[in-house]
């Protein structure tokens, strides 16, 4: 059967490859991080179109605060603030004949591309060279997401019918967090098994990495530089307060350890204060990512930064006196899927027959929405899709063309492979 659905593919890489380029070039950039909203109406009406050129049904999920609420209130998930102006998630259902169902997650929204001279060409002018297909989201991850929706494509084509109902979902505003996912699951959006199509260059990925986003800010006492020692500098009381930080990290590299990732890791990427030389800052702030195992307890994390941040601020007469204000504005929960369960053999085999190549199972240092669908929906998940992580949020992002015609056989292969699954 592989064979056939290859040679189908192979006989029509234009007709595969199109969609996907027509989704790259539409601008679905989100906008700090969601909160300012994001620009992903006219992909998702592309998907729309596409999805019911296809056979499905088509339903739109409008975003509110009142789903995020209620992720907030029962699981801990769900960022708070975003703008849903013009924003919904795509649900795409396809009938089947009553097999195990499957449902394929992919977000639509990409970064923004950054400064355009660091790209050596436009990011919404998708092209194909040297293997390759370039431009903004190709890798993260347009192009998983429409494998998946080429998959039908595929399996219409080859005269095939599904043997249990196929779910497509792709959601918004998941570079804000999550929250797309989030409101489809508190929506009651469910199938047997789930994939989400982040790129894996096709490993069966079945854990990742919980995250925490902080800010600190650290205030002072400003006056003319000249006069220093009667100032307080807050980027210096800062600095006390960013080593003991990684002083935590150090001692979880030591204490925490996982098969399939990466010890937990702990990252200042922002720091503002100040306004001139010549003067005493009286306000600094820095931002971090903490990036923690399934092992961990969420709560106990947070306990820990907070309580090194205060144990610091007590050695330190000017913090004791003016802490430090500390809080969290973006997280998701780790993932984990037992490597024993069914599914998880099945994605194997369905993407070894694609590739004729020994599937890698792996875990991944990136959180993305596969925590949702396994931890909310309490569905069996796994993450594989077409390209490398390494390949997202970069200038001149690429997709490697073959991992995204293989990624369409493989997504083919599992539909019936677990649909024909006896119940």
């Amino acid at each position: 059967m592989e064979s056939r659905l290859c040679g189908i593919v192979n006989d029509d890489r234009e007709g595969f490859l199109r969609p996907l380029l027509d989704l790259i070039a539409i601008d679905t950039q989100v906008l700090g991080h969601g909160v300012e909203g994001g620009r992903e109406r006219a992909g998702q009406e592309y998907l729309e179109s596409l999805l019911r050129s296809l056979g499905a049904e088509v339903i739109r999920q409008p975003l509110d605060e009142s789903l995020i609420d209620e992720g907030r209130r029962l699981w801990g998930e769900g960022n708070r603030g975003h703008n849903y102006e013009g924003r919904w998630n795509v649900i795409g259902r396809f009938g089947g004949l009553g097999g195990p169902s499957l449902l394929f997650d992919g977000h639509v929204d990409t970064m923004p591309p950054g400064d355009r001279a660091d790209w050596t060409f436009d990011p919404h002018e998708p092209r194909v060279a040297d293997g390759r297909i370039y431009g903004l989201g190709a890798n993260d991850m347009k192009g998983g997401l429409m494998a998946a929706v080429m998959a039908l494509r595929l399996l219409r084509k080859a005269g095939l019918e599904l043997p249990g109902d196929v779910t497509i979902l792709s959601v918004v505003d998941e570079e804000g967090g999550g929250n797309g996912t989030l409101a489809a699951m508190v929506g009651g959006v469910k199938a047997d098994a789930a994939v989400v199509c982040e790129p894996t260059s096709l490993a069966v990925t079945r854990a990742h990495m919980g995250f925490l986003f902080f800010r600190v800010d650290v205030f002072g006492r400003a006056l003319h530089s000249g006069s220093k020692w009667l100032g307080v500098s807050a980027i210096e009381k800062a600095i006390l307060l960013i080593e003991a930080l990684h002083d935590l990290e150090h001692r979880w590299l030591m204490e925490h350890r996982h098969l399939l990732l990466p010890p937990p890791t702990l990252n200042v990427g922002v720091i503002e204060g100040g306004t001139a030389g010549s003067t005493v800052p009286d306000h600094c702030a820095f931002k971090l990512c903490l990036h923690y195992l399934p092992s961990m307890d969420r709560d106990d994390v947070v306990r820990q930064v907070e309580e090194t941040l205060a144990l610091r601020s007590q050695g330190d007469p000017w913090l004791r006196e003016n802490p430090p204000r500390v809080f969290i504005y973006q997280e998701g929960r780790p993932f984990e899927m037992e490597e024993a369960h069914p599914f998880v053999e099945v994605v194997r085999e369905s993407v070894e027959a694609a590739t004729g190549r020994k599937a890698v199972v792996d875990g991944s240092p990136a959180g993305n929405d596969a925590r949702l669908l396994r931890n909310i929906g309490k569905m069996p998940a796994v993450i594989v899709g077409p390209g490398p992580l390494a390949n997202c949020h970069m200038p001149d992002e690429w997709l490697p063309l073959e991992d995204y015609l293989e990624s369409i056989v493989a997504y083919a292969m599992l539909i019936l492979k677990w649909g024909g699954r006896q119940q």
